[in-house]
């Protein structure tokens, strides 16, 4: 039906209880009049007055490559600016942990948007970089209370200094991921296909931000101090 309009190749996902979204790589030549010809065609195959074609978008190679590269940048720049504060308010170990941390995230979440074939968007940026904000803010939390145990007790190796950390913090990181979780899931159902995405991408960034705050971060900064010890143990 569509091919017949030079559309071919066309993706079409659901969109809400009674509406569908058709995407294109390409598009005819000819943009003017290109919903009438849609219309046509709908019209010839399902009959008048069966369906409403309430838009029709454009999006064209040159914007769709700048909007892709200012996606990756914001995401690259957001990285680099986490690196170097908690670079500046730790340790250059702590911020390496707290980085591999966030890069699993985004993986993880464009991983899963693969999977179940969901469009990658600037709505979808725009969670990843709230997931980046959230699972840093968790990472940090436990790196606070790493540094302040081991000033507590400077005699204590960092592997058990992390471990009663993690354990220390373990009760505010849960429920503090179970609140997050429990209002992300409530959009995620009841907010409409508008913010699906956003908020599928929020539920997944969230739990798997938690994880990787426990169970990446802090073994990246134990393996780090095993390969290059403190200025502290290399002197003893």
């Amino acid at each position: 039906m569509l091919t017949d309009i030079g559309i071919k190749d066309s993706i079409i996902q659901p969109f809400g209880p009674h509406e569908v979204v058709v995407r294109t790589a390409e598009s005819t030549s000819d943009l003017k009049g290109l919903s009438t010809k849609i219309g046509d065609a709908l019209n010839a195959t399902f009959g008048k007055d069966a369906f409403e074609v309430q838009r029709v978008e454009v999006v064209g190679p040159k914007v769709g490559k700048d909007l892709t590269k200012k996606a990756i940048l914001a995401v690259i720049f957001s990285w680099i600016g986490m690196l170097a504060y908690i670079a500046f308010r730790f340790e250059l170990r702590y911020a390496v942990g707290g980085i591999v941390g966030v890069i699993h995230d985004v993986i993880v979440v464009m991983g899963i948007f693969s999977i179940f074939n969901i469009e990658f968007t600037l709505t979808i940026v725009a969670a990843l970089l709230t997931i980046i904000g959230y699972s840093i803010h968790d990472t940090i939390v436990v790196f606070d209370r790493v540094r302040e145990n081991i000033r507590k007790d400077i005699k204590k190796d960092l592997r058990t200094v992390m471990n009663d950390s993690v354990n220390q913090t373990l009760s505010r990181t849960i429920l503090t991921s179970f609140t997050v979780v429990l209002v992300v899931a409530i959009l995620f159902i009841f907010g409409g296909a508008v913010i699906h995405d956003f908020a599928f991408a929020l539920l997944v960034g969230v739990i798997f931000g938690t994880y990787s705050s426990v169970f990446i971060a802090s073994p990246v900064v134990l393996a780090w101090e095993h390969y290059r010890p403190t200025r502290g143990k290399r002197k003893k």
